[in-house]
């Protein structure tokens, strides 16, 4: 009640109108810890890797967003009559060791959207927001999509919290635990581009579309998702230096361009049944032509996954067993995940390896109060972003309060 009329006043303050009819939340989330994060390998897939670049980045200290990325937002909803609501929702993501807005600077980068919503009909809603994987996802996997590489996500890329803007998307009420959802978004990653007349449409289209249920111990979750890649020249970039003869080489990668467009597919379906002893989490999914969003594995960009990238033939098979299981007041977390390229990208050079990676993960969370929990979290993954040599450690304990 409280945070309501918080809200209220800074709307009021903010914008000078305030109508009974309309109420309007201030939530958030701030997690922080200590912890130590290590990431380390070779950025070469060749088989030959002499004079690639070894590297090894190290961080102790302050950790935060890591079982949910730091926010604050607020979300309101007004009476329409007939059972018909304008609802909007504005979440801001936020760095909590420097202030720093996350999601590239963006101040509502977390989510955006207005819509209308009705008990009978659904909800449609307009503007920057997770794709349908992202959100019905959550009850499947045991780190509730949360806790950096441990979840899901560093296999699943397309329910990896994946955030699309211009956005629509519809989603139909809860018939006896089902719910289904669609959405369209007209350029997934920026402002939506004008079409020139004579010139290709350069906007990067996305559909997104899933069917979750989830009625007593039993839920499961069915996604689809879909961008298209424009077609690109290739470009060439540096990654390191080889010193020969006492002569210092630059050391180069390039990354091939796509004669064509390219259309990236993915599809999951996961389960979770809770036996109220132990509750089992079960997923599988493909991924076709590219990845959605993946690791950064600590933001260092030797190893940074890319996002919405199209690679043409490279076929990954993704696969998650992971357990949960309340202990008094907390709860133990637990999975496996791995992320097979079946099928390397057709542009990649002979001699090139793509390897399984895989990401073993286990963590506690012990509730203080209703609002505020403690978490522990030891996280390991090998062959990060499929390169053969890449390892990345993540070790943590943590505080997490909700408003």
């Amino acid at each position: 009640m409280k945070k309501t009329l918080l809200a209220a006043a800074l709307t009021v303050g903010f914008f000078g109108v305030a109508q009974a009819e309309t109420s309007v939340t201030l939530y958030g989330i701030l997690d922080g810890g200590i912890g130590y994060q290590q990431i380390k390998g070779n950025t070469s897939r060749m088989e030959t890797r002499t004079g690639a670049t070894d590297a090894k980045y190290t961080k102790t200290g302050l950790i935060n967003g890591i079982q949910s990325g730091n926010r604050w937002g607020l979300k309101g909803a007004e009476d329409l009559g007939d059972g018909l609501r304008a609802v909007f929702q504005l979440e801001s993501g936020f760095d909590l060791g420097t202030g720093n807005s996350a999601q590239g600077g963006r101040l509502f980068g977390r989510q955006a959207t207005l819509g209308l919503a009705s008990d009978a009909w659904g909800q449609l809603d307009l503007g920057r927001q997770t794709n349908i994987g992202s959100k019905y996802f959550g009850a499947i996997d045991p780190f509730a999509l949360g806790f950096a590489q441990a979840n899901m996500g560093a296999a699943f890329t397309a329910v990896n919290t994946v955030r699309m803007d211009n956005m629509v998307m519809y989603q139909t009420p809860n018939f006896s635990g089902f719910q289904f959802g669609v959405g369209y978004s007209f350029n997934v990653d920026g402002g939506q581009a004008w079409k020139q007349s004579g010139s290709d449409d350069t906007n990067k289209r996305a559909i997104t579309t899933g069917l979750r249920y989830a009625n007593g111990p039993l839920a499961v979750a069915l996604s689809y998702d879909q961008f298209k890649v424009k077609a690109t020249p290739s470009t060439t970039s540096t990654v390191g230096t080889v010193v020969v003869g006492g002569v210092t080489y630059p050391v180069t990668s390039t990354t091939a361009g796509t004669a064509s467009d390219t259309t990236v597919r993915a599809w999951n379906i996961g389960a979770a049944y809770d036996f109220e002893v132990v509750k089992a989490h079960l997923a599988f999914g493909q991924t076709r032509n590219g990845l959605f969003v993946g690791n950064d594995y600590g933001g260092n960009t030797a190893f940074r996954t890319p996002t919405f990238a199209g690679a043409e033939g490279l076929k990954v098979n993704s696969y998650m067993v992971g357990l949960s299981a309340p202990i008094g007041n907390g709860k133990i977390l637990a999975s496996w995940t791995m992320a097979d390229p079946t099928s390397a990208p057709d542009a990649s050079p002979v001699g090139a390896e793509w390897k399984k990676q895989q990401t073993y993960s286990l963590g506690y969370t012990y509730g203080l109060s209703k609002r505020t929990n403690v978490y522990a979290i030891g996280s390991y993954a090998k062959n990060a972003y499929f390169l053969p040599d890449a390892k990345s450690t993540l070790i943590g304990l943590g505080l997490r309060h909700q408003f």
